[in-house]
Parts: structure tokens; C-alpha cells; sequence
């Protein structure tokens, strides 16, 4: 399928078919898709949470300003950054580029202090910031992947981060939840399937030198 007339079907969403679900692989696209998404300097100081869970999925629905699709979609997946990004994660990256690419350290030595000296001046609420920038490349990506896939998604910022934080776990694992993205199929009587986009011209949006 052309890939405009995919993201010409695609929308956001407002109402899942709780009855149909996504296949094993095609969680495996979409998760495949997230973990070769682009990243600053290619250090993923991101994660994705799959959740294929109901009584989870339901219970965060009130964390999410009562919006249903967090519990009626096939899947919900939570975009995570790093709380705590260190020095040590940097020197993680270089080493598996050892390992995947056979490089020595005398090449990469120069580098690996560079960036550590980019990141050891930076306060963590500037590498959240950084990282959450990077959770939107991962969205956006997630998003068109969908749309080729045919898969319907939602993407969301609207929800208690804090509470879903809590819920999950996820300080324990060093871990921020930033954006949401329920994914499955939509449901027959959902209006907003039927309309048509709107968007400005264009001849508004595009600018050639």
C-alpha cells in the first residue's frame, strides 16, 4: 500500500474493538520498529512497556482522564525514558559497538570521552528533557509503522504519569513513563473513522528554496 494512502487511512483512534487483538507478530513489528528507531547519538534512553493485560489496562483508565481506549485496545504500550541517565550508560553503548562491530577502543576512545563530557555537564532534568524528545521520534515512528501495518493507534499525553509510575513499577526500574500509545483495531461505530482529515494546504505547510 502506498505509503500516503496509509497515513492518509490513519487517525487517531477514539474507539477500539475490545473483541479483536493484535498477533505475536504483529507486536514483534511494532517492537522491533521502536528499538530501531533513531536516538541522539544512538544511546536509547528510552523503553517501551508492552501491555497486553485488561485488568491492568483498566485499571489506569482513571489515571487517564477516563479515556476508554487505554483499556478497550488490543495493546497499550507506555513510552518510557530513563529517570536516571549516567555515565556508565554511555559507556555501555560503546562497548556493545565493540562487540557488534569489532572496533577497537583506540578508535572509539576519543568519542566515548567526548560524549561523556557532553553528558557530565548536564543536570538531569536536561537529560530528561533530552530523552523525552526522543520518546516523540520513537512515537512518530511507532505511529507510521502502525499505519502500514493497518493498525489502528491513539497517541496520548493526557494521562497521570505519577500514578501510572506507581501502578507499573517503574521507578524500580529506573524508569519514567512520557507518552502512551493503545494500539488494535477500531471499533465499527467509531464517528472519527469516517471523516475526512483536516489539514491546511499544502501549499501552507511546505516551503521550497
Amino acid at each position: 500500500m502506498n505509503i500516503i494512502k496509509s497515513l492518509e487511512w490513519r487517525y487517531a483512534c477514539k474507539k477500539f474493538d475490545g473483541t479483536k487483538f493484535l498477533t505475536d507478530q504483529q507486536i514483534e513489528t511494532i517492537t522491533n520498529a521502536f528499538n530501531l528507531t533513531a536516538t541522539s547519538f544512538g544511546l536509547q534512553p528510552i523503553k517501551l512497556l508492552v501491555i497486553n493485560n485488561k485488568e491492568i489496562q483498566e485499571s489506569l483508565v482513571a489515571h487517564s482522564f477516563g479515556q476508554q481506549q487505554v483499556a478497550n485496545a488490543s495493546h497499550l504500550l507506555v513510552i518510557c525514558i530513563q529517570d536516571y541517565f549516567t555515565l556508565d550508560d554511555i559507556d555501555a553503548y560503546f562497548d556493545l559497538e565493540k562487540e557488534i562491530r569489532n572496533t577497537s577502543e583506540e578508535i572509539l576512545k576519543k568519542y566515548r570521552d567526548q560524549l561523556k563530557g557532553i553528558f557530565e555537564n548536564k543536570s538531569t532534568i536536561e537529560k530528561q528533557k533530552s530523552a523525552i524528545n526522543q520518546a516523540y521520534i520513537a512515537l512518530g515512528n511507532l505511529m507510521t509503522v502502525c499505519a502500514i501495518e493497518r493498525i489502528d493507534a491513539c497517541p496520548m499525553e493526557g494521562f497521570n504519569a505519577q500514578k501510572y509510575d506507581e501502578i507499573l513499577k517503574l521507578k524500580e526500574q529506573n524508569l519514567k513513563s512520557v507518552l502512551l500509545l493503545p494500539i488494535g483495531y477500531r471499533a465499527q461505530d467509531d464517528f472519527m473513522s469516517t471523516l475526512k482529515k483536516v489539514r491546511k494546504p499544502i501549499s501552507e505547510t511546505i516551503i521550497n528554496l
